[in-house]
């Protein structure tokens, strides 16, 4: 047998012993979580969100490499604050890995009468063009992240918003354009997110499983990828198990089943090769060098203090390079926490706002 053969075998063999570990617990789970959801919709807050239905104004974007970026741009609406103030501040949301700009749902709808908003779906996510595999980098993120402003946000201060794997293109954008941080970037918020040094956490798991898990995870995900079609199917006949999962990994209190199956449907319908493309650059993220133009801005960093995939101990490790920078550590919160805890999130997005134009009086922007 060739070795890429029989390193799939042994890649398929642990795969096979953790399910089998895993089976009876899944099941039990899934068992009383259906019980739970069903139960719990009927006084569901959340039940008549418009989940993924807002939409902007479309801005076709095209990255270095040719993908088609969608973008959508809210601008103020007539009346707004935004519009009486006439400063032109435009608020960029990038989304997180997995996941698309329908992801920031109560931030675009609670705060289009303070700025100019723009969203955009990162390559290979939501409604963007699948990239090249060779380009699902952070690096690539930041880049297209830079044609994003240049097309959709051309003029006046920015505020750039990341979230995750969002956060991580900020980062990168900054190092790559740290002569823009205290020019036409006033302010940066960073939800949820990691400067470097993600193959080190635990995942909630014992020290010996994080460590083998994240040893294997890119293999496997290869893997998988090379059996996409075979997956996508499975992801379907298991999606209660996928539920259970992304629910535990997502949240860290008894949040909403609407806001909960809404994660689910963004993170279930990222394609099995997208996910296996970006799961290395993740690994390999380090743009701690980056933070020093942060301290030019103003600069909130957001965690929720149950997060399992980007700890609060890595905001931490930001604030500590950033000495000026905020730090909120939300509670009873997980991973999606502009979801989980958005009247939050969104008052600290405000006061963000507000801070970077109490600095904006005779700011003028060069030619």
């Amino acid at each position: 047998m060739s070795n890429e053969g029989s390193n799939i075998g042994r890649i398929a063999g642990l795969l096979g012993a953790v399910g089998a570990a895993a089976a009876v617990g899944a099941a039990v789970g899934i068992a009383a979580q259906r019980g739970i959801t069903r139960r719990a919709i009927a006084t569901d807050p959340e039940r008549a969100e418009p989940f993924g239905q807002i939409r902007g104004r479309v801005v076709p974007v095209y990255a270095d490499d040719g993908a088609l970026l969608h973008v959508e741009v809210d601008d103020p609406p007539p009346g707004s604050l935004a519009e009486r103030l006439g400063d032109g501040l435009t608020v960029v949301f990038s989304h997180g890995y997995a996941l698309e700009q329908d992801s920031w749902h109560y931030q675009r709808r609670d705060l289009g009468d303070l700025a100019r908003l723009v969203f955009w779906d990162q390559r290979s996510h939501g409604r963007s063009e699948r990239g090249f595999s060779a380009n699902a980098t952070i690096d690539q993120l930041g880049r297209d992240l830079e044609r994003v402003i240049k097309v959709a946000a051309p003029t006046g201060p920015l505020i750039l918003v990341g979230h995750s794997m969002g956060g991580m293109t900020v980062m990168s954008y900054t190092a790559q354009n740290s002569e823009e941080f205290g020019h036409r970037v006033r302010g940066v918020a960073l939800l949820a997110t990691s400067s470097g040094g993600l193959s080190d956490i635990s995942l909630g798991l014992p020290a010996p499983l994080a460590k083998a898990f994240h040893s294997l995870a890119p293999k496997i995900a290869n893997v998988l990828a090379q059996r996409a079609d075979l997956v996508e199917r499975g992801r379907q006949v298991g999606g209660d198990l996928e539920y259970l999962i992304t629910k535990l990994y997502s949240f860290g209190s008894d949040a909403s089943p609407a806001v909960a199956s809404f994660v689910h449907r963004m993170v279930s319908s990222t394609p099995i090769d997208v996910v296996a493309d970006f799961l290395p650059t993740l690994q390999e993220h380090d743009k701690r060098i980056a933070l020093d133009a942060l301290g030019r801005v103003e600069t909130l960093v957001l965690v929720g203090d149950s997060d399992l995939l980007t700890p609060a101990e890595h905001s931490g490790e930001i604030v500590r390079r950033i000495e000026t920078a905020e730090f909120v550590l939300v509670p009873d919160s997980g991973h999606m926490v502009m979801l989980e805890k958005y009247p939050e999130v969104n008052q600290h997005l405000r006061d963000l706002i507000v801070r970077v134009r109490l600095n904006l009086p005779g700011w003028q922007e060069s030619a």
